[in-house]
Order: structure tokens, then C-alpha cells, then sequence
């Protein structure tokens, strides 16, 4: 079978793992550490979201470096958890302009708009690892 980059048990698949769960890891953090998210429901989703796919792709690592270290050939599709990471990372982004451009809460000096951008910005890459994930398991199935 042909090796794509990214496939399951690959180095490169191993690196993509641990990038997802890296960036939602931080995206978390960030997010955790701003005055009030718990006050806006598309923070706590991201954070779910985040979360799931922190764990998610954190399993997905270590069976990556099992197959590795045991020389095991793992191309079968695998799903991911992009769809619901993208759904989240959008929602808080929307929240995001919202109290930027409209509502003009970021001039408030207490607000933490600056932290609930970083943490937006992180899940946007950590779905697009996700993505790219996505993306090598469809060309996957699509070969068998």
C-alpha cells in the first residue's frame, strides 16, 4: 500500500498526533487561565471540544508509537474528531468578533479578549492538524 504522509503509524503520523494534542492542550490552558469564560457557552464548548480532542489524538499517539516500535503496519481508516473541533474553534471565533467589533467588551480593561483570541487561534491550528488528519484517512479508505 502506498505510505502517505501522516498515515497511522508513520513518524510523520506520530508528529500530527502529538501537534493536535499539543495545540488543544494550550488552547485549554489559554482558555482556562481568562477571567469568565465559564460565562460564555461557545468558551465551554471549546473547551469540551478541546478537551476530546486532546484525548483523542493523545490515544491515537501512543498507538502510533506502539505500531512503531513494534514495526506494525496500522492503514486502516481511523476516525477523528475534526468536524466537532471545527464546530467550536468557529463558535468561539464568532463570540470573539462579537465582543471586539460589535459590542466593544475588549476595551474593557478587565476583559480578557486577548486570551479568548490566543485560545481561538490555537484551535484553528489544532483543527488544522485535525484536518490534515482527516484528509489521510479519506485518501486511506479511498485506496482500500
Amino acid at each position: 500500500m502506498k505510505e502517505l504522509l501522516g498515515s497511522p503509524g508513520t513518524w510523520s503520523g506520530l508528529m500530527l498526533r502529538l501537534g493536535q494534542c499539543a495545540f488543544a492542550g494550550a488552547s485549554i490552558g489559554v482558555m482556562v487561565s481568562a477571567l469568565g469564560f465559564a460565562n460564555y457557552t461557545a468558551f465551554c464548548y471549546l473547551i469540551a471540544s478541546m478537551g476530546l480532542q486532546g484525548l483523542w489524538s493523545f490515544g491515537l499517539a501512543c498507538l502510533d508509537a506502539y505500531a512503531l516500535k513494534l514495526k506494525k503496519d496500522l492503514h486502516n481508516p481511523i476516525l477523528v474528531t475534526a468536524i466537532l473541533s471545527f464546530a467550536a474553534a468557529c463558535s468561539s471565533g464568532g463570540v470573539v468578533v462579537l465582543f471586539e467589533r460589535d459590542v466593544h467588551f475588549c476595551k474593557l480593561p478587565w476583559f480578557s479578549c486577548g486570551k479568548y483570541e490566543l485560545s481561538t487561534a490555537l484551535a484553528f491550528i489544532a483543527w488544522s492538524l485535525i484536518a490534515t488528519s482527516s484528509l489521510v484517512m479519506f485518501w486511506l479508505l479511498a485506496a482500500l
